[in-house]
């Protein structure tokens, strides 16, 4: 961070602590912890605030430079806001908040009051721009109207939802009906979204609703790549009884970090004891899968090695240093 801001938000956060505990003297190390805690908070508010001014701004391209120009409409809840324009003329910036609001309000009791507060600024500010700026019509293409259209709204929803936001509340919906019954989420977003769909083929055309399903195929894999990071990590569990080989290659030829927990081997019969077994687990990129089944394979060929997908990673030393080949 520049430096210049930091010792603004250190400025801050000094005042801060020092008022709220105003004629109380508190130990040295605690004051700093809570000078910590208060510094953290600031930087969060801070990336939250940027992460949905640009939210708002990639959705407002994408509703008024692709989608509403050419009475295009996408899937959940910026989906029923568009299909009721088209029909009724009501203005969008009228029908965001208004059709939202229920689901607001399912997030704050789902969720948090923060989080509601959070996405009804988001919201708001989304429909204030929608009325007020205006865009000339980027392209006639339907294709490009729909893909990018997309895009843009997609890029719009997922920027909210790293800042502690929606600006559509499919998600809400689901999440909370999904606790309810035996449904999961993509199961309810998904049929949410056919009836969209079906409806729109019948108010509009089968045409419009065809390209409102790439409208929202463009939107979801791009909430998808917005949310979940640039880089997808694999996390790898090995279970060897050369776990010391194992572990060092690692760290000298992926430069990753590793960490080692003891466990015991359960394969034996009834009665049997159990052998401890050390556990070797470490996070990679998807690209430095494959170097890492080749080091590990050097070391022992007959290792058992376990993968799962991990959304994102962060501290340690996964970012630390590029892999060296």
């Amino acid at each position: 961070m520049n430096p210049y801001y930091q010792q603004i938000i250190n400025d801050v956060v000094e005042k801060a602590v020092i008022k709220r505990h105003k004629g109380y003297e508190l130990p040295v190390k605690q004051l700093k912890k809570e000078a910590r805690h208060l510094r953290f908070d600031i930087k969060r508010a801070v990336k939250d605030v940027f992460y949905i001014s640009i939210g708002v701004t990639a959705a407002a391209i994408g509703l008024k430079g692709f989608l509403l120009p050419n009475a295009f409409i996408d899937g959940g809840v910026t989906g029923i806001s568009l299909l009721v324009e088209v029909v009724t003329g009501i203005s969008l910036s009228i029908l965001l908040p208004l059709i939202n609001l229920p689901f607001i309000f399912m997030a704050a009791k789902t969720m948090s009051r923060k989080f509601a507060v959070k996405s009804i600024v988001a919201i708001s500010l989304l429909a204030v721009v929608v009325h007020f700026v205006h865009l000339p019509s980027i392209t006639e293409d339907k294709l490009l109207i729909a893909v990018f259209g997309g895009f843009f709204l997609g890029m719009g929803i997922g920027m909210s939802i790293r800042g502690g936001a929606v600006i559509d509340g499919t998600e809400v919906l689901a999440v909370w009906l999904s606790r309810r019954t035996s449904l999961t989420v993509g199961d309810i977003i998904l049929g949410f979204n056919l009836i969209i769909f079906t409806f729109g083929a019948y108010v509009l055309s089968m045409e419009v609703a065809m390209y409102a399903i790439l409208t929202y195929l463009a939107a979801s894999k791009t909430v998808d790549f917005i949310v979940d990071g640039i880089e997808e990590y694999i996390g790898v569990t090995i279970i060897s009884p050369h776990h010391e080989e194992v572990r060092l290659a690692i760290i000298e030829k992926l430069g990753r970090g590793v960490t080692v927990y003891s466990a015991k081997g359960g394969f034996a019969k009834r009665g049997s004891e159990l052998k401890p077994q050390d556990v070797v687990f470490t996070v990679v990129t998807r690209l430095e899968l494959s170097k890492l089944k080749t080091e590990v394979e050097k070391v022992d060929p007959t290792a058992f090695m376990v993968m799962n997908m991990v959304k994102d990673a962060k501290g340690g030393v996964i970012k630390k240093r590029p892999l060296a080949h």
